[in-house]
């Protein structure tokens, strides 16, 4: 469907590019002639995310150990990854969340989920966001070609569409990087920086499914999903790694400002959370055990 030089000379960054689909984003990427950079917290995952990258395209892969949860980390971050070589793409895709009855929330448990999905994603954005603008100057109104077009692309979901029940936090912090995206958009769009973002629906992942489909929800989840589902079946993760790859390259350059939700029409029909609605306290306490115990 792509060329396979789509991307040939941008660098990108990928949060969270160790695992699940952070990591198929940046394969996907460097099949299309990108150079990358991921990050995360553990090490061994993001050697082993990197390696196999190489192997199977070639791409310059540059790692960094980083916990974006932590402003002066993410500074670091940035000051290393710019050492070697400026970024041209952020793809703020780490995230956190996890259900449970929101009343039962402890401000550290909330923090837990805010942290990554919305501080993080704001550090980073802003990090990266210094930089370029600090390198260009405003775009001469006359012409249709950025200076310096670079795209900051966030990972959210249909939560900020329809909210969610029982991922509160998460559908918080997901709406508020959709705020940012449509803000920074209008500010930072006149200096050739894009803002655009993907609202993902079901894609199973490991990581995932641990935390919004432990047993006692599983099979019912599941099959619940795809039977609201329009196209009736889940996402497969090339389906959004093509549409990241897209909305990344120069080929949608004239796109700024949106959201584009990937879930086969699911947000139409149902939030994602109604099948929690019929839980007994005897379910909640079992996935609270559950979590302790992790």
């Amino acid at each position: 469907m792509f060329d396979s030089q789509l991307l040939q000379g941008k660098k990108i960054l990928v949060t969270g590019g160790g695992t699940g689909l952070g990591a198929a984003m940046a394969l996907r990427f460097a099949e299309l002639g990108a150079s990358l950079a991921i990050c995360g917290r553990r090490e061994a995952m993001l050697l082993a995310s990197a390696a196999h990258i190489r192997q199977a395209t070639g791409a310059s892969v540059q790692t960094v150990v980083c916990d974006i949860r932590e402003a002066s980390q993410v500074s670091a971050l940035f000051d290393e990854l710019w050492s070697v070589a400026p970024v041209d793409v952020l793809v703020n895709n780490a995230a956190a969340t996890f259900i449970a009855q929101t009343e039962q929330l402890s401000a550290r448990a909330a923090d837990a989920i805010l942290a990554p999905t919305l501080h993080g994603g704001l550090y980073c954005t802003l990090e990266a966001g210094r930089r370029w603008l600090a390198g260009s100057s405003k775009t001469d109104e006359n012409s249709a070609t950025p200076l310096a077009p670079k795209v900051v692309l966030s990972i959210l979901s249909t939560s900020t569409l329809t909210g969610r029940a029982f991922t509160v936090p998460s559908a918080m912090a997901k709406s508020a990087m959709l705020a940012m995206t449509r803000s920074l958009a209008v500010e930072w769009g006149p200096r050739g920086v894009r803002c655009v973002a993907i609202a993902p629906g079901p894609f199973p992942t490991q990581g995932s499914d641990a935390q919004l489909r432990p047993s006692g929800r599983g099979a019912d989840a599941a099959r619940g999903s795809i039977e609201l589902n329009p196209l009736r079946r889940v996402g497969s993760p090339i389906e959004l790694c093509n549409l990241a790859a897209f909305l990344v390259s120069d080929q949608a350059s004239y796109i700024n400002g949106e959201m584009v939700a990937i879930d086969g029409g699911a947000h139409l029909r149902t939030s994602g959370a109604e099948d929690l609605l019929h839980w007994g306290q005897a379910q909640w306490q079992a996935l609270s055990e559950q979590r302790r115990k992790r």
